[in-house]
C-alpha cells in the first residue's frame, strides 16, 4: 500500500490512541497532560448566545480540589445572569471593557447595585455571596476575562432582578460546565 491511502491509514492508526484519551479522559484527569494548550480545551456556551466559556483548570475537569479557572468571552451586549455564590471569584480582564454591577448580600435582596466600570488589564474580586452580575457594555469589541474561583464546584443562586428575595434565588447545581461531569457522591452502605 502506498501513496495517499497508506498515509491515511497510518495517521488513523497513530491518533486513533490519542482521540480514544480524549473521550476517555473528559471527565477524567487521567491521560491528561500536565501542560495543555488552550485552545485544545472544550469550549462551548451553553445555551447561552455570545459566550464562550472554557475551564482552563477546574475541579471535575483536573481534578483540583481548591482553585478552578476559567476563560470566558462575552460578546457585545451579552452578560452573565444576576447571581451570587458561596466562594471567593477574581476576574482578569484580558480584553474589552464592560461593567460590573455589585451588589450586598446583607439585605433581604440585592436592591440597586453598584456600576463599576471594567477594562482591558482591570481586575476585581467579588465578596463571597455578593450578588453580581457582568455585562459587556462594549458594542464593538468583545469582553474576555480570565476568571478564578475558590471552592470549586459551585454552587450558584440566581435572580430574576435585583429586587428578588434571596430566599427566593433559584439553585443551579451543578452549573453548566460541571453537569456533564459532575457525579453524586455515592451514599455510605453502613
Amino acid at each position: 500500500m502506498t501513496g495517499p491511502c497508506f498515509i491515511f491509514f497510518f495517521l488513523l492508526l497513530n491518533l486513533l490512541p490519542f482521540f480514544q484519551t480524549l473521550e476517555a479522559s473528559h471527565c477524567s484527569i487521567k491521560g491528561l497532560p500536565l501542560v495543555r494548550n488552550i485552545a485544545d480545551l472544550p469550549q462551548d456556551n451553553y445555551g447561552r448566545g455570545g459566550l464562550s466559556h472554557i475551564t482552563v483548570a477546574g475541579s471535575l475537569l483536573h481534578g483540583l480540589k481548591e482553585v478552578e479557572v476559567w476563560l470566558q468571552t462575552f460578546a457585545p451586549g451579552s452578560r452573565t445572569p444576576i447571581h451570587r455564590h458561596s466562594c471567593e471569584e477574581v476576574f482578569v480582564v484580558l480584553k474589552g471593557s464592560g461593567t460590573l454591577y455589585l451588589a450586598s448580600s446583607s439585605n433581604k435582596y440585592p436592591g440597586k447595585p453598584e456600576e463599576h466600570f471594567i477594562f482591558s488589564n482591570s481586575t476585581f474580586h467579588i465578596p463571597v455571596n455578593d450578588v453580581h452580575q457582568v455585562w459587556n457594555t462594549n458594542e464593538h469589541e468583545n469582553l474576555q476575562m480570565l476568571v478564578i474561583i475558590s471552592r470549586p464546584p459551585i454552587k450558584v443562586f440566581i435572580y430574576e432582578d435585583w429586587l428578588m428575595p434571596h430566599t427566593a434565588a433559584k439553585l443551579k447545581f451543578p452549573y453548566y460546565w460541571d453537569e456533564q461531569c459532575f457525579q453524586v457522591p455515592q451514599k455510605d452502605e453502613l
